[in-house]
């Protein structure tokens, strides 16, 4: 087998290793996300409930009194007018209301749900070769528009490509943050990243592009 031919094999074999790892990490990357975001889920819910009981135990009769007691033991003097006030607004007959007629509300207006978001992976691939990823993403979109794209990409030139539509998020490419930055490995950086979109954007689907065969619409339509 010529050498070329060799070297063009390697190559392929090795973007696919890089890739099956990447799509490893971001497995377990999601994963953790979602457990993460469940978890503060289930706290927010406790925060909740504990709230509400502590209003209700504020907004309580026995709680007013106890304040009273420990705010009379405390300073008898301040404490026992403003008793007498409150033990005088609660014997005091309650005022008698008139109701009032109410302007009908107009009908409330739907608010459209917001579509999911899909976070696209294009790492590796030229200028030209992102640009027709978008184009293809953006005619997938006006087939079915049922989820907002964000697309990652390596490609320094992105900013050329935001006249497009879709919302571009830039990573420095391997060689360059490894020029810029060697003491610190590309794929923690590639891995923060991955989860800070995801966590910012609220991601519920991840697709990673491979840099050797980009998708066609009609597999992004899949």
């Amino acid at each position: 087998m010529p050498e070329t031919a060799l070297q063009t094999l390697d190559t392929a074999q090795r973007a696919r290793w890089e890739l099956a790892a990447m799509a490893g990490r971001l497995r377990m990357l999601e994963a953790r996300l979602v457990e993460e975001r469940h978890r503060g889920d289930e706290l927010r819910r406790d925060r909740d409930r504990e709230r509400r009981r502590a209003d209700r135990l504020r907004r309580s009769e026995s709680y007013r009194i106890g304040s009273g007691l420990l705010a009379l033991l405390q300073n008898p003097v301040k404490a026992a007018p403003r008793l007498t006030r409150s033990l005088l607004r609660r014997l005091r007959p309650a005022p008698r209301t008139i109701p009032l007629a109410l302007e009908p509300v107009g009908t409330p207006v739907a608010v459209a749900p917001r579509p999911p978001v899909h976070l696209y992976v294009v790492i590796g691939l030229e200028f030209e070769a992102v640009r027709e990823f978008v184009l293809t993403l953006r005619q997938r979109l006006q087939v079915d528009p049922d989820h907002k794209p964000v697309v990652m990409t390596d490609c320094e030139s992105f900013a050329l490509l935001r006249d497009l539509g879709v919302l571009l998020e830039y990573l420095p490419d391997r060689a360059t943050w490894e020029r810029h930055r060697p003491d610190r490995s590309w794929e923690d950086v590639l891995s923060e990243r991955l989860s800070r979109l995801y966590r910012d954007h609220e991601s519920v689907r991840t697709i990673i592009i491979d840099r050797t065969q980009p998708p066609t619409l009609a597999e992004l339509l899949r």
